[in-house]
């Protein structure tokens, strides 16, 4: 059969020249490389740097920080995973606890389709029965984006315009800050990116420091602080009011800009005096705890992994 298919393409030249031809001009077409021939179309086979022969694996993260990984996987883990069993395609279900966090991995079936197996997730998350988990905690699916998707780390630096060199005076707090609200909502729009994820650096907060012997004398508790805190960060609705065939829209405003605001909530009255958190407390920007960072040539830097 060998000798045959020689032979005839040796007796027939044309035919032979023409299929050379034929197998040039689709490979050219089929070419995983940015050729711009302006005469062909272009459909290029795509090719991956490092294939993913991962699992058909989809992430659901728990937050529920200050609890050990013993209540973690007894109230959180543990009912996930025999919640999220019953999911057609599920092949098995892999879980993991630490301080705070629960990490559940639900891995489906090879021909199982991406995106479908996340819908069917957050259907059977959304359908969750009350009390299944404990009060305020929201399990969430991670980003549709395996390991092998991180394509880009980088780091963020404040630099002199014109010299290029590090300006100085850009604390982890600050540059922190900008990559949160500037440069990774720029990413984030990006086409193909599916989370850019920020490490380093420190979240400002405002942070209240109690003073015990404060609230003693005052006659206070660690709740009646933490409520002051949270019903002064609040703006309240008033439906509205007409005035000379006019409709105005009454609004109390209420949301902390200042340290000032926060000092000044009432936390409670004694003898028809207001206790305010500065009689009890010290207000305060800070970072908030974290349990991680980013280092780069032995210095603090702020960055993020695309």
């Amino acid at each position: 059969m060998l000798n045959k298919s020689i032979k005839f393409f040796l007796e027939n030249k044309v035919i032979t020249l023409l299929l050379f031809i034929a197998f040039i001009l689709m490979g050219t077409v089929y070419a995983p490389f940015n050729w711009h021939t302006g005469l062909l179309p272009r459909n290029p086979v795509p090719v991956d740097a490092i294939p993913d022969i991962g699992d058909n694996q989809q992430i659901v993260a728990t937050e529920w920080m200050g609890r050990s990984p013993k209540d973690i996987e007894d109230q959180i883990t543990y009912p996930l995973t025999t919640s999220l069993l019953g999911i057609p395609g599920v092949k098995t279900i892999r879980s993991t606890s630490m301080f705070g966090m629960s990490f559940v991995y639900i891995i489906f079936e090879d021909n199982i389709e991406f995106y479908w197996s996340r819908s069917r997730i957050l259907e059977k998350l959304n359908s969750l029965p009350s009390g299944t988990l404990p009060q305020g905690v929201q399990p969430s699916l991670g980003p549709d984006a395996t390991a092998l998707g991180q394509i880009y780390w980088y780091t963020l630096e404040g630099r002199d315009p014109k010299t290029g060199k590090p300006a100085g005076g850009w604390d982890p707090q600050e540059l922190r800050t900008i990559q949160d609200y500037y440069v990774k909502y720029s990413l984030s729009a990006s086409n193909g990116v599916a989370e850019v994820a920020t490490i380093g650096g420190f979240v400002k907060e405002y942070q209240v420091d109690i003073d015990p012997n404060a609230m003693k004398a005052f006659g206070v508790s660690v709740m009646d602080i933490m409520q002051a805190v949270k019903k002064s960060n609040l703006d309240i609705g008033a439906e509205t009011i007409e005035i000379n065939k006019v409709e105005y829209v009454i609004r109390g405003l209420g949301y902390i800009k200042s340290l000032d605001d926060l000092r000044e909530a009432v936390v409670t009255v004694r003898d028809n005096v207001p206790v305010r958190i500065r009689d009890v407390a010290q207000v305060s920007f800070g970072p908030a705890p974290r349990r991680g960072g980013l280092d780069k040539d032995g210095v603090e830097a702020v960055g993020a992994a695309v």
